[in-house]
């Protein structure tokens, strides 16, 4: 009889990691190692724990699950990510792939498709909802820089220009200049609609 599968779930809400744990804790061939809520404790997770799989949201504090995937590859190369999303958009997808992910799928899911999922990425498939590739395939890639991202994400908290630019380590007028690039990228006029145009495209 072969080993079960090593899961580590990261999920920072404990009623949808609880609902994970219990699904894939009874779930033949499957033993969930580690479970963590927050992006910047996988890492150190799965280097006590050993997993197979990481199942890691998208969206957590700490470190995104784009960036814990990054993370986990340079620290547990051999372990598949199996990324899951409830946010909008598809342009996430480009980036979790260069970090390293096996899947990228949405938590709408069945259980029974996510069982799937988990196991097509731990034999070494690719795993995209279909939906949100068709998507990507059709907005293409980010048109934002890094540091764009960085700028829109201050920007979403509600800072002014003047506390962008410390945190930045910018001048106020390059923050400026950033603002009016981002906008005329997304042929908008507002920050709110930069930040509301990126957000839906998955790019925040």
């Amino acid at each position: 009889m072969s080993d079960p599968l090593r899961i580590l779930i990261a999920e920072d809400v404990d009623l949808v990691a609880e609902a994970f744990a219990a699904l894939l804790g009874t779930e033949p061939g499957f033993e969930v190692v580690a479970r963590v809520g927050r992006g910047d404790e996988v890492a150190a997770a799965a280097e006590r724990t050993n997993p197979d799989v990481a199942l890691l949201d998208v969206d957590m504090p700490g470190a995104t699950g784009i960036e814990a995937t990054a993370q986990l590859s340079r620290v547990r190369p051999d372990c598949k990510v199996l990324l899951l999303t409830s946010l909008p958009g598809s342009g996430h997808i480009p980036r979790a792939l260069a970090a390293g992910a096996s899947g990228y799928v949405v938590k709408s899911m069945s259980a029974t498709q996510l069982i799937d999922a988990i196991r097509s990425v731990a034999s070494g498939r690719t795993v995209i909802d279909p939906q949100l590739a068709a998507d990507a395939l059709r907005s293409g890639p980010s048109p934002l820089t890094e540091r764009e991202v960085q700028l829109l994400r201050l920007v979403d908290r509600g800072l002014d220009t003047e506390t962008i630019a410390r945190e930045m380590f910018l001048t106020k007028g390059t923050v400026r200049n950033y603002l009016s690039t981002v906008m005329t990228k997304m042929d908008v006029t507002t920050r709110g609609q930069a930040v509301a145009t990126a957000r839906g495209h998955g790019w925040l």
